[in-house]
């Protein structure tokens, strides 16, 4: 049995690499690891290939947001906002897919992503914010006790910023573009800088790495289906599997420890840079 000119089997392979899409895209920030290459094996060109892979990959952003409502809830109005950039951008890498040369980027995209890796493995600000973590909550002890019986509502100032600084926003603006453009490492990229930017814990940058991309690829996905580049058969089983996986990744990623989840984003992205390394240079 034949739907869109692909088969029932091929197209139970391509929901399957969905989740595992999905899985992996919430968890390390690779997703494309797994579904492009899904899409190009079967035959699909490589650029209607990229935008039905954007398409797809909304659903591990959609399954993974609802996933991780418990991140998500202690920062609702970052995750909006970065939301929103992630969705403008999103617009402007599309276009450019479609009208600039395939390969415009590809020559910087492996040490972009190399780079990415070594940021969040090496984040030279993790000793720093431990030691001030460390000092502040003495700090904060002591006004507890001065103000007990006054004040029993007093905070307990946290080592992450509530406020961005203006060069993340700017980042993640063109990790957004980057990501309607072609996507691979997106996400590597964006965890790179919400962890330099110190402004939460993992876990929950993890997630907002995860509403950044699902804002770029929604807006992306709207360009391409208006210009008629998406594969239909393959995207939705596609985005079906990445829903599924993404769903699937939060519950089980939070009990995983956070270095642990590190090391994996580190790993998962050296070895998405060695294959487009290859791919684009040999």
């Amino acid at each position: 049995m034949v739907i869109g000119g692909i088969s029932v089997v091929t197209l139970i392979l391509i929901f399957a690499a969905g989740v595992g899409a999905g899985f992996v895209g919430y968890a390390v920030g690779v997703s494309s690891l797994v579904s492009y290459p899904a899409l190009l094996a079967i035959g699909i060109p490589p650029v209607i290939a990229n935008a039905s892979n954007t398409l797809g990959v909304i659903g591990t952003g959609i399954g993974g947001c609802l996933g991780a409502r418990k991140e998500l809830a202690k920062q609702k109005r970052r995750a909006l906002t970065h939301f929103i950039i992630g969705a403008i951008g999103g617009v402007a890498g599309a276009f450019l897919l479609l009208e600039l040369p395939a390969k415009a980027f590809e020559y910087v995209v492996p040490p972009l992503i190399l780079f990415s890796a070594a940021m969040i493995a090496f984040n030279p600000g993790k000793r720093t914010a431990a030691k001030t973590a460390a000092v502040q909550v003495e700090t904060q002890l002591e006004k507890r006790e001065k103000a007990e019986g006054i004040d029993a509502t007093l905070p307990v100032p946290a080592s992450y910023s509530t406020k961005d600084p203006l060069w993340l926003r700017i980042g993640i603006w063109f990790v957004a573009i980057y990501s309607g453009y072609f996507g691979a490492g997106a996400g590597t990229c964006a965890m790179a800088m919400l962890d330099a930017a110190k402004i939460g814990p993992f876990h929950e940058i993890n997630a907002l790495k995860t509403v950044i991309g699902t804002g770029a690829n929604i807006t992306a996905s709207l360009v391409f289906v208006f210009n008629g580049a998406i594969d239909w058969p393959a995207a939705i089983m596609l985005c079906i599997g990445c829903f599924i996986g993404g769903f699937i990744a939060p519950p089980i990623t939070r009990h995983i420890p956070a270095r642990l989840m590190r090391y994996a984003t580190v790993f998962a992205g050296v070895i998405l840079a060695v294959d487009l390394g290859i791919k684009t240079y040999i």
